[in-house]
C-alpha cells in the first residue's frame, strides 16, 4: 500500500469520538445564548425606541437613521459584554456562500486616544469592494464601489469575538449583488398579494409572511482520507473511483443507529447552531453511506435562509474539532444517492392560518383552494424557471438521478387532494358555493377537513411536493443558497396572486356574487393547470415523453436552463412584482454561465493531475511489475509451459496498456476542448461548450481511471477508495 494512502487510513482509524462539552440544562437555558434578540433588546435600549424599531420591521418600513444610531449602543454594549472586539456585516454575494470584513469596535481620537466605537452608520451601511465578487457585467472591475445595508428583520449574532450583522448587498447604482435584496424583495410582494386576496375570505388579515423549513444533507469523511484526495479538496467530489462492492443497496443507513462519533459532531454542532438561535430539531442517517441530515423548525423564509447559511458555516467549523470534513457538495460519490436540501414552503397571516392547510369552516377550505390552485398556476408557469434557480454544475449530477428529483418540474398532490380538484372541476357554482337562508355559505365538497389527518402519500420522484400544509420543493441542492429558489417561488406565486386578483375583481365590479367569482375563476384554474400535476413516476422514460407533449420544461443542459432567466416571461413576472430588474436578471444569468465554466474547469484540469500523477504511474508501476514476472517465468519454465502460466498476465498487461492510452488520449483530447472553450467569446458559449464537449470526455476518462483501479494492486493504488472514504468513521 502507497505510504500516502496507508499513512491516511492509519490516520483516520486512529480517531475515537471527541469530547464535547454540551451544557447538562435544557435547551432553553442556551437557546440563542449568541443572539441579539428582541427580549434582550429591551435591556439595553429604550421602550419607545423598540416600539418604533418594531413597527418599522413589521411593516416593512425603513428605519430612520436615528433610530439606528440609538439601536446601535444598545448593540455595541450587549456585543462587548459578550466577549466581541470586532463587527462585520455578513451579506451573501452571487458567490452562493457568505462575505464578511471584520473592523475593530475602536477608533482614535485626533489625540491618539484610543476610543470605543460604533455608531448607528457602521450598523446602518458599509462600503466593501463590490469588484472581487460576481456581478454579472454590473460593475466594471474598476468600479468598485457597493454597499452592505443592515437588513434589521433578521437579529444580528456573535460568532467567537465577532458581532455579525446580516446586511444586503447592492452596487452603488443600486442593483442587487446578492440573495438576500430580492428575497426581501419577493416575500414583500407575495405578502401584498396575499394579503389582497386573504381580504375576499377574513379581513383580520394584515400581513402574509412565506415560511421555510430546510433539510440539509450532507455527508462526513474522515479528513485525513480527505487530505490523500486532491479531488476532494480542490472540487467537493470525486472525480473518479469504482464503487464499494457494498454501497447503499441493503438500505442499512437510512434511518439506522448514528456511530458514535458522528454522534459526537452532531451533538456540537446542535449545540453551535442552538446557541444561534438556529431552531435545529431532527438529525439522522440519510440514505448513503456516511450520509447524514439536519433540519430545524420552521421559520420566516429571510430568517430561515441565513440560518442555513450559518449553519452550513458552523457545520465546517464543528467537524475540524472532529476530525471530519463536511462535504456539501450534491454528488461527491458516483453509484450513491447525492444530497439536496429540500426546502419546506409554506405562507401564514398574522391570524395564524396555514394558507396552505385546509381549514375548519367553509370560508378557510375555499381560501385553502384558492391558494393551492394559484401555487398550481404559478409553478406550471414557470416551471423552467424555477428548474433554473436550482441548476448547477454541481446539482447537475444528483437531478435526474434515479434517488434524486427529475430535471422536470411537476407538482405532486397525492389521491385525496387531486380528488378535491377533480370535483371542484366536475360540479357547478350550484353544487360547489351553496348559501343558506341565513346566508352562511357551505362548500359542496366533503372531507375538506379530514384530509389533514394523512393527507397525501409521499412520492420521492416529485421535486416539488404537496405534503399536508406546505410544498416541499425537494430540487435545490445540498450546497446551494435556497434564497435563489425561494425568491424564484414567492415571486411567481406573488404574480400569480395578483392576477387572479385583477380577474376576481372585475367580475365583482360588474356585480356578481363574490363566492361565485372566486368558484368560476378555481375552476377554469384547475382545469389550466393540469399539465403540472403528475403524481406517477418521475424517473420514468414515459414521463419525460409525457411531460413534453405536456408543454412542460423538459431541458437537461444547464446552460441551456439558464437561458429561463431571461424570456420574456420571466422578464415580465419579475419587473411586474419588483423583485428583479431586467440588468440583474442579466447579471444573474451570467454569474450563474460564469460559474459553470469555472467549476468545470478546475474540474478537469484536477483530473488531469491525477490521473498523470496518480492513476497512470500506479498503473505502469504494475504492469512493470507483471511484465517482469512474465520474464522471469519464461526463464524458469519452457515455453509450452509459459503458453498457459503467463495468459492471465498477458490479459492483464493489454488491458492496462488499453486503459492507459485511453485516459493519455481522453487528456489530450479534454485539454484541447477546454482550450477551445476557454476561447469562446461570452460566458454562455463556454459554459456550452464545456457542457457539451468537455464533460463527457470527463465521463470518459473517468471510465477508464475506475477500470484501472479494479485492476491494479490494490498496495500501488494511492488514492482512498470508495469502500474507504465512506465506511471509515
Amino acid at each position: 500500500m502507497s505510504n500516502i494512502r496507508f499513512e491516511a487510513l492509519k490516520s483516520a482509524f486512529s480517531h475515537k469520538p471527541a469530547e464535547v462539552e454540551v451544557p447538562e440544562g435544557r435547551v432553553k437555558d442556551y437557546f440563542a445564548r449568541d443572539v441579539f434578540t428582541r427580549e434582550k433588546m429591551k435591556e439595553y435600549i429604550a421602550q419607545e425606541v423598540l416600539d418604533q424599531l418594531f413597527d418599522d420591521v413589521d411593516n416593512g418600513r425603513t428605519i430612520h437613521r436615528d433610530i439606528a444610531g440609538v439601536v446601535a449602543i444598545g448593540i455595541r454594549k450587549w456585543a462587548i459584554e459578550h466577549g466581541a472586539t470586532h463587527f462585520t456585516h455578513w451579506f451573501q454575494p452571487l458567490t452562493g456562500g457568505t462575505a464578511e470584513k471584520h473592523d475593530a469596535f475602536f477608533t482614535l481620537d485626533k489625540n491618539g486616544t484610543l476610543l470605543e466605537a460604533f455608531s448607528g452608520d457602521s450598523l446602518y451601511q458599509q462600503e466593501p469592494d463590490a469588484s472581487s465578487f460576481p456581478s454579472g457585467g454590473i460593475r466594471n472591475t474598476f468600479e468598485a464601489r457597493g454597499y452592505s445595508a443592515w437588513d434589521p428583520s433578521s437579529p444580528v449574532f456573535l460568532i467567537g469575538d465577532t458581532l455579525c450583522i446580516p446586511t444586503v448587498f447592492v452596487a452603488y447604482t443600486g442593483e442587487a449583488l446578492d440573495y438576500k435584496t430580492p428575497l426581501i424583495r419577493s416575500t414583500a410582494a407575495l405578502c401584498h398579494a396575499a394579503r389582497e386576496v386573504c381580504a375576499y375570505f377574513d379581513k383580520q388579515v394584515k400581513h402574509v409572511h412565506a415560511n421555510l423549513g430546510w433539510e440539509q444533507e450532507y455527508f462526513l469523511v474522515d479528513e485525513a482520507l480527505y487530505n490523500a484526495r486532491p479531488d476532494l479538496m480542490l472540487t467537493g467530489r470525486t472525480l473518479m473511483g469504482h464503487n464499494s462492492a457494498k454501497s447503499q443497496q441493503l438500505e442499512d443507513h437510512y434511518f439506522g443507529a448514528i456511530p458514535a462519533r458522528v454522534l459526537a459532531f452532531m451533538r456540537e454542532l446542535e449545540y453551535e447552531a442552538l446557541k444561534a438561535g438556529i431552531p435545529v430539531r431532527t438529525r439522522h442517517n440519510e440514505v448513503a453511506p456516511n450520509q447524514f441530515e439536519m433540519a430545524p423548525i420552521y421559520e420566516d423564509v429571510n430568517l430561515a435562509n441565513d440560518h442555513n447559511l450559518l449553519v452550513m458555516s458552523i457545520m465546517e467549523r464543528v467537524a475540524a474539532k472532529h476530525h471530519f470534513r463536511v462535504l456539501l457538495h450534491e454528488k461527491p460519490y458516483a453509484g450513491v444517492n447525492g444530497s439536496g436540501k429540500h426546502c419546506n414552503w409554506s405562507m401564514e397571516t398574522n391570524t395564524g392560518i396555514n394558507l396552505l392547510a385546509p381549514g375548519k369552516n367553509p370560508y378557510q377550505n375555499l381560501q385553502f383552494i384558492t391558494f393551492l390552485v394559484n401555487v398550481l398556476m404559478a409553478v406550471q408557469r414557470h416551471n423552467g424557471l424555477l428548474k433554473a434557480s436550482i441548476v448547477s454544475a454541481t446539482n447537475e449530477h444528483r437531478l435526474g438521478a434515479n434517488e434524486a428529483p427529475p430535471a422536470i418540474i411537476s407538482v405532486f398532490l397525492g389521491k385525496q387532494i387531486s380528488a378535491v380538484l377533480d370535483k371542484l372541476e366536475q360540479a357547478t357554482a350550484e353544487e360547489a358555493i351553496i348559501i343558506n337562508a341565513k346566508k352562511e355559505m357551505k362548500l359542496g365538497v366533503a372531507n375538506i377537513p379530514e384530509i389533514l389527518l394523512d393527507n397525501t402519500d409521499r412520492n420521492r420522484t416529485s421535486p416539488f411536493a404537496f405534503t399536508g400544509n406546505r410544498f416541499e420543493f425537494r430540487a435545490v441542492g445540498s450546497s446551494a443558497n435556497c434564497g435563489a429558489a425561494m425568491l424564484a417561488l414567492n415571486a411567481a406565486v406573488a404574480e400569480q396572486l395578483m392576477l387572479f386578483k385583477e380577474e376576481v375583481d372585475k367580475r365583482i365590479e360588474k356585480g356578481e356574487p363574490k363566492e361565485r367569482v372566486l368558484f368560476d375563476v378555481i375552476k377554469k384554474y384547475i382545469v389550466a393547470c393540469k399539465a403540472i400535476r403528475f403524481d406517477g413516476n418521475g424517473y420514468s422514460d414515459e414521463w419525460k415523453t409525457e411531460a413534453a407533449k405536456r408543454g412542460l420544461d423538459c431541458e437537461t443542459s444547464v446552460p441551456l436552463v439558464i437561458d429561463r432567466y431571461l424570456a420574456p416571461d420571466t422578464v415580465r413576472m419579475f419587473e411586474y412584482t419588483d423583485v428583479l430588474s431586467k440588468a440583474e436578471l442579466q447579471s444573474r444569468s451570467e454569474v450563474k454561465w460564469e460559474t459553470y465554466v469555472k467549476k468545470l474547469q478546475i474540474e478537469s484540469r484536477v483530473m488531469g493531475d491525477l490521473v498523470v500523477n496518480h492513476v497512470l504511474p500506479a498503473a505502469k508501476r504494475y504492469q512493470t511489475m507483471l511484465l517482469q514476472n512474465v520474464l522471469a517465468v519464461k526463464q524458469v519454465f519452457s515455453a509450452d509451459e509459459t503458453a498457459s502460466l503467463n495468459e492471465m498476465d498477458y490479459s492483464i498487461i493489454k488491458q492496462i496498456e488499453h486503459h492507459s492510452g485511453a485516459i493519455l488520449e481522453g487528456v489530450e483530447r479534454m485539454t484541447d476542448a477546454r482550450h477551445k472553450a476557454n476561447r469562446m467569446p461570452d460566458e454562455r458559449s463556454k459554459a456550452l461548450a464545456y457542457h457539451d464537449s468537455v464533460l463527457p470526455l470527463m465521463a470518459d476518462i473517468r471510465a477508464h481511471a475506475d477500470a484501472l483501479e479494479l485492476i491494479v494492486d490494490d498496495e500501488m493504488w494511492t488514492l482512498p477508495k470508495y469502500r474507504e472514504l465512506m465506511f471509515v468513521r
